[in-house]
C-alpha cells in the first residue's frame, strides 16, 4: 500500500516513483514569470480547498512523471488511490507547494502504515468501492490496475515494523530540479518524527535512477526489492 508500483501493468508505470520527481538539488526559492504575480513558492500545510488541485497534480504527474490524463477514462482514479485517503484520514501529514495562486506539488504521509491501512478499510475504500463499482473497463487498460488496487490494496510489507510511515510525493515539472522534492520531505520528516515515528518506507521503480539517488542523498537505504521495485527506508528522526 506503499508505492503505487507495487502492481504495474501499464507503460510508464515503474518509472513513477512515489517521489521519484525529485533529483536531490537544491536552489533558493526564486520567482517564476510564467505566473502572473511572479511569486517565490512556498510549502504550507494542505486545506481542505486543495484537495481538486491535488488530484490534479496526481494526473499531470501520473505517467511515470509525465501527463497521465488521457490514459484515464476515469481521471479522479490517480487520485482516489493516492491522495484522497490521506487527505482524509492523516491531512496533518499532508504539505503542498504553493506560489500563491495555488498548490502544484505535495507530500503527503501516514505515520502508521498497519493503522492507516486498517482506517481506509473501515472509513476510505467502501465508498470508493462503490463509486466505480460496476463499471465496464478494458482489462488491459490504464484504469483496470487501479480499480484492482482498490478492490484488493496491497499488504503492508513486513519491513514496517521498523518503518512504519510512508509517503507520497508529486511535483508539477517547473517546481521539480529546485530542491522542492527535498524541502517537502523534510518538512514531513519532522512532522512524522514530532508524532512519534521511527522510520519511513518507500518504493520507487529501480530503472528510476534519478529518483533512486535523490532518496539515496536524503538518507534512504535498501530495504527489498523485486525485478521491478526497490523498497528504501529512513530511519528518523
Amino acid at each position: 500500500m506503499t508505492s503505487r508500483e507495487t502492481d504495474m501493468p501499464r507503460p510508464g508505470a515503474a518509472e513513477r516513483a512515489v517521489g521519484g520527481n525529485g533529483d536531490g538539488r537544491d536552489a533558493a526559492p526564486m520567482p517564476y514569470p510564467d505566473r502572473p504575480d511572479g511569486s517565490a513558492g512556498s510549502i504550507r500545510q494542505y486545506r481542505p480547498d486543495d484537495q481538486e488541485a491535488l488530484y490534479r497534480v496526481s494526473l499531470r504527474t501520473g505517467d511515470g512523471g509525465s501527463d497521465a490524463t488521457g490514459l484515464y477514462r476515469y481521471p479522479d482514479l490517480l487520485g482516489d488511490v493516492f491522495v484522497g485517503p490521506y487527505l482524509e484520514l492523516q491531512p496533518r501529514f499532508a504539505f503542498v507547494v504553493d506560489d500563491g495562486l495555488g498548490a502544484e506539488g505535495y507530500v503527503l504521509g501516514a505515520l502508521d502504515s498497519a493503522a492507516f491501512a486498517a482506517d481506509c478499510e473501515r472509513a476510505w475504500w467502501p465508498a470508493v468501492r462503490a463509486r466505480y463499482g460496476g463499471v465496464s473497463i478494458d482489462q488491459g487498460s490504464a484504469d483496470a490496475w487501479l480499480l484492482r488496487w482498490i478492490e484488493t490494496p496491497p499488504p503492508v510489507p513486513d519491513f514496517a515494523r521498523d518503518y512504519p510511515s510512508h509517503l507520497h510525493i508529486d511535483l508539477l515539472p517547473r517546481w521539480q530540479s529546485g530542491g522542492w522534492g527535498r524541502r517537502l520531505i523534510e518538512r514531513l520528516f519532522a512532522e512524522l518524527a514530532d508524532a512519534g515515528s521511527t522510520g519511513v518506507h518507500l518504493g520507487v521503480g529501480r530503472s528510476n535512477e534519478r529518483a533512486v539517488g535523490f532518496y539515496r542523498h536524503l538518507g534512504f537505504t535498501d530495504l527489498d526489492g523485486d525485478d521491478t521495485t526497490l523498497w528504501l527506508g529512513r530511519i528518523l528522526p
